[in-house]
């Protein structure tokens, strides 16, 4: 078989493959954008307000494991441009759709120090896989 007969089946195998993947990530910032649709493959970016110069830090109470598994630790970034010693800024987390199914995505910011306060926010979104 000739080279150039075998570039339409390999060119269309190809392209098949890129049309499968998922077109881009979802990044979730507001619990208003809940409940959440992906496709198995697709990442989830979840970026939330956080300052821990006041002591307070978001913690991951249930990471939706079962459809969701985690690609990144969170990453803290603060806006450069305020000038404001101990201004608050991000945090960071991103996910990856591994399986069908759904799962709840439930953070809480409060102090570590004080497990048994109540937090001072909370983020619950149902994450459905397809």
């Amino acid at each position: 078989m000739s080279p150039t007969r075998l570039l339409l089946p390999l060119s269309l195998a190809l392209l098949t493959a890129c049309a499968s993947q998922p077109k881009h990530n979802v990044t979730l910032e507001q619990q208003s954008q809940c409940p959440v649709q992906l496709i198995n493959g697709q990442n989830l970016i979840l970026s939330l307000p956080s300052n821990p110069t006041t002591g307070y830090r978001w913690a991951i109470q249930d990471s939706a494991g079962g459809v969701l598994r985690a690609i990144s630790p969170e990453v803290y970034t603060n806006p450069e441009n305020t000038g404001l010693v101990g201004a608050g800024g991000q945090s960071t987390w991103q996910f990856q759709a591994f399986a069908s199914g759904s799962g709840r995505l439930r953070l809480t910011y409060q102090q570590p120090w004080e497990p048994e306060a109540e937090p001072a926010q909370t983020f619950d979104c149902t994450i459905t896989v397809n």
